[in-house]
């Protein structure tokens, strides 16, 4: 699997069956739903399923399902400042571009910041702990001008 992609619909599958669980319509609804949407809720991600998909789908099952995976490490939880639950399809290592305003997440892919923060922390230490990660949200609003990062 590319280093910056999320799982496959059948690298899904097989993760699934890993973890001794049943590749059920609903699971991968919601899977084919986080590759469509990459950062999503649950309401998000239920009603791309509702518009593109044959499962039948609650909201809470969605969810139930979005925090399963997120549990397993397929996905990761982002919370946005209105205190939404957001999930995250891409686990590799990046940052995340927050827009306050509209409560998105984008991905930010700059591999050589990665690398120099994780060469930086490698020689630090906080006294009583062992640094396994770290995690980059950069929060902004939009301008007037229409930007991509």
């Amino acid at each position: 699997m590319n280093s910056h992609k999320c799982p496959t619909l059948e690298e899904f599958k097989d993760i699934l069956k890993k973890h001794s669980l049943k590749a059920t319509p609903q699971r991968l609804a919601v899977h084919e739903a986080m590759i469509s949407l990459g950062h999503a809720s649950a309401d998000m991600v239920t009603d791309a399923i509702k518009e593109n998909s044959t499962a039948k789908v609650t909201v809470a099952s969605v969810y139930n399902i979005l925090t399963q995976m997120a549990m397993l490490g397929v996905y990761h939880y982002r919370m946005s400042s209105n205190n939404k639950m957001y999930f995250d399809v891409n686990t590799f290592k990046h940052i995340h571009f927050y827009d306050h305003d509209n409560h998105t997440f984008r991905d930010v892919i700059d591999d050589e910041l990665v690398k120099l923060i994780e060469s930086h922390l490698s020689r630090k230490r906080v006294k009583g702990y062992k640094i396994e990660s770290f995690d980059i949200q950069l929060i902004g609003r939009p301008t007037r001008k229409k930007y991509t990062v």
